[in-house]
């Protein structure tokens, strides 16, 4: 079991990883793979670059690891390599295949696979790797930045495709990744917040309703003594951009020191959707 408040259980075939933006500065994964190293715990005992990564976080893949999920008899959602990133570039594409296959082959389970690097996932599904319906791709945006991992994310075939904005450190439009395309008759209106939709005219426009290209957004602040501060109108404007599309919205913490006390009520209300909960037509 875990306490990733989105997830049943983590699984990490892969550890340790290199920080290379803003939301890894006080990567939790890292301070725990030092701590680890120090108990004696096997799997960290590889040291990563000191510039980017640390003690007992450098890449390293666990091949004993891979059998795991298939030992577990009851369906769970499972979180992949909560300590690693699988499309880190050190991850060698045949280890990759044999975790997508360990997916495959446990259809009971939904993997929940985010990453930092969406780009190299969708060249490796251009170049044949096939992501079967149980996986979830998801990747981190910390803020308005980093968005061009939205882009990577939306142009790469998942079942599911989610968003980390954990830590959110600044406002995220999600306007034209929601729906980046417009009416399958070329108008260009943009639905659904487009009011000129209706008055449009075209036949494409009078039964369209696409699902957005974003099934889910998971939204936290960063937590720890070093956590960053995440302002209330960030979350609000990313949870309203989400009802709007009929994307699902999960607000996971506000963080902090102690991130416990504050809680995850948003206001008055917990936020807790998965994209299964919502019914949907097509994926543009």
């Amino acid at each position: 079991m875990t306490g990733i408040e989105w997830t049943d259980d983590t699984w990490n075939p892969v550890t340790g990883c290199d920080r290379i933006s803003a939301g890894c500065d006080n990567c939790y994964a890292l301070a725990l793979a030092k701590r680890l190293k120090a108990m004696g715990s096997a799997k960290y005992q590889n040291d990563g670059d000191p510039r980017t990564s640390g003690p007992g976080f450098g890449v390293t893949i666990h091949p004993a690891a891979l059998d795991i999920p298939r030992r577990w008899r009851a369906p769970r959602r499972v979180f992949v390599n909560s300590m690693s990133d699988l499309f880190h570039a050190r991850v060698p594409a045949a280890f990759v295949q044999q975790v997508i296959d360990v997916i495959a082959e446990t259809p009971q389970h939904t993997y929940q696979v985010l990453t930092k690097r969406p780009g190299r996932a969708r060249r490796m599904v251009e170049q044949g790797l096939v992501l079967p319906p149980n996986l979830w791709l998801g990747t981190s945006v910390e803020n308005g930045g980093v968005t061009d991992r939205i882009t990577e994310l939306v142009n790469t075939p998942a079942a599911v495709r989610f968003l980390s904005c954990e830590p959110l450190l600044g406002p995220i439009d999600l306007d034209k990744w929601l729906f980046p395309l417009g009416c399958p008759d070329g108008c260009g209106c943009r639905w659904p917040d487009d009011d000129e939709r209706f008055e449009c005219g075209c036949p494409g426009c009078a039964d369209w309703r696409p699902a957005p290209a974003i099934d889910w957004v998971i939204v936290g602040g960063e937590s720890g003594p070093n956590a960053r501060p995440m302002d209330a109108d960030w979350v609000r404007d990313l949870r309203d951009q989400c009802v709007a599309a009929g994307t699902a919205f999960f607000f996971k913490q506000w963080g902090g020191r102690t991130p416990k006390a504050a809680g995850r009520e948003l206001d008055g209300e917990f936020w807790s959707q998965y994209p299964t909960d919502r019914s949907t037509s097509c994926h543009v």
